[in-house]
């Protein structure tokens, strides 16, 4: 008997086991809804649809533009459609242009104005507009002032004469995790007050080539046309980011969305209000990333930091004592390891603050104090001497003084690249005719003959160190045979 009924509550509770379970998963999903309508109920009424009246030229073929010929189209699509007929020829010279966008409100630094209501959102929202409109949810419409723009990094503030808006609650980007939740409002398409839901699928992306300032935190929550300048929020119902754009091979939504971090945007938005501009710190430096290879060159540990490539005479970081071939480990106390984000957090310092910065020299470290400063608004090669150095692949010539006015450089100042065999480990490390070389295995080199000797006493197991010039940067480029 007793054996009988400890069989009979051991299948009962196997079968019990997987549907208590079951309900458990079915009540933290209906939390997980109750916390994204929570946030909606939140911060919606906060998030603005923005409507943007301009002028604009037509496009060089002469006729009324087909929409996706439209700037904002092309910023997230591209050409979508290069072979679909663009409508017919139109005489007048400019055409009345119609743009959305999304927007939110937002609390000022203490200090600024607080007599009206300031809303962020991004620049190419309201590049070029003769009006600006904004509609809240509650139906309400004003006509809105562009406070500031700063096309840099695609953040602009408008301003409506009212401070009775409900303010959003802005919180630290910084603390954002892979995989945290996150929500997406705005007006994709025209279709107000839009949320959508993700996580986070990566931070701190540099090199994405929308902006000359880069941060961006990734995202899968749906980001579309007409979301730009929403807000990114956290369960909290906190803003974390702005979204700004999405990558597309196809033309729709492929799951990955970029938005500026709020850190970056609140300091940025601040300044626009404050002065009607933004001021960027500036130290005078040519970066580069401290790939595996150079860091092998330089005797130093990979993902440890960054390289200088170039000083500017004259500069903050010529004044500081910065040198050519530094490797920038920390600044302000915090490691350094992209060239992008050390770059942002330069630009946010006020002009004329004192920092300290490390830097590894020879294979010393080096502490150095620098003032930043502030960043201002920024044919036929004739024939000579040549050396050919066959192993890299390339042929040089002594930079002449004819042939220094023609690439831009000082005579005596390194040899320029005539020729690139096609294929070289030269070619496939981007030095192309025209390029100045300037050092060899960190050696000045002023002379055609110079350059071939320096090649010919490197060791072929570590290749060759090279810094060179293209245009007006310079980088290191290490080559190996």
């Amino acid at each position: 008997m007793t054996i009988r009924l400890f069989y009979t509550l051991f299948l009962v509770s196997f079968i019990c086991t997987p549907l208590h379970a079951l309900d458990g998963a079915i009540e933290n999903l209906r939390e997980s809804s109750k916390a994204f309508s929570s946030v909606a109920k939140s911060v919606s009424p906060s998030v603005v649809f923005i409507q943007v009246e301009g002028s604009a030229g037509v496009h060089s073929h002469g006729s009324f533009p087909f929409p996706f010929e439209d700037d904002f189209f092309k910023r997230f699509f591209g050409d979508v459609f290069p072979d679909f007929p663009h409508g017919q020829e139109m005489p007048p010279d400019h055409y009345r242009s119609v743009s959305q966008g999304s927007g939110f409100v937002f609390r000022v630094k203490s200090g600024l104005l607080a007599d009206k209501t300031y809303i962020m959102t991004n620049s190419h929202v309201v590049e070029g507009a003769d009006k600006v409109s904004v509609k809240f949810m509650d139906g309400y419409e004003y006509e809105a002032e562009v406070t500031g723009r700063d096309p840099k990094s695609d953040i602009a503030v408008i301003e409506i004469s009212t401070d009775k808006r409900q303010v959003l609650q802005l919180g630290d980007s910084s603390k954002l995790e892979v995989g945290e939740w996150v929500v997406a409002i705005g007006n994709p398409f025209g279709l107000s007050h839009t949320l959508t839901v993700g996580v986070v699928s990566a931070t701190g992306r540099t090199s994405v080539g929308i902006n000359d300032y880069e941060d961006f935190i990734q995202t899968d929550a749906a980001i579309n046309p007409g979301n730009s300048g929403g807000p990114l929020v956290n369960l909290d119902a906190e803003v974390v980011g702005m979204n700004t754009a999405i990558f597309t091979r196809t033309g729709g939504y492929m799951g990955i969305g970029f938005a500026i971090p709020i850190n970056m945007a609140k300091d940025i938005a601040n300044q626009l209000i404050d002065k009607g501009e933004v001021s960027r710190g500036y130290l005078g430096i040519v970066i580069q990333p401290l790939t595996a290879e150079l860091a092998e060159a330089f005797n130093i540990e990979q993902n440890q930091g960054i390289l200088v490539a170039e000083v500017m005479e004259g500069s903050a970081a010529a004044r500081a004592g910065l040198q050519q071939g530094d490797v920038i480990i920390t600044f302000r106390g915090k490691p350094v390891t992209e060239v992008g984000a050390f770059r942002n957090q330069v630009s946010l310092i006020p002009p004329g603050q004192r920092e300290k910065i490390t830097v590894i020299r020879d294979g010393k470290q080096l502490d150095l104090m620098v003032t930043v400063g502030l960043r201002d608004s920024d044919e036929v090669i004739a024939k000579g001497p040549a050396q050919s150095a066959e192993q890299l692949g390339l042929t040089v010539q002594t930079l002449t003084a004819d042939l220094a006015r023609q690439f831009n450089a000082r005579a005596g100042e390194g040899v320029v690249v005539t020729e690139v065999e096609r294929g070289s480990v030269a070619a496939l490390a981007g030095i192309n005719t025209g390029t100045i070389i300037l050092q060899v295995n960190r050696k000045p080199v002023k002379t055609a003959d110079e350059f071939s000797r320096e090649v010919n006493k490197a060791d072929s197991d570590k290749g060759v160190l090279l810094l060179i010039r293209s245009g007006d940067m310079q980088r290191y480029v290490l080559l190996s045979w």
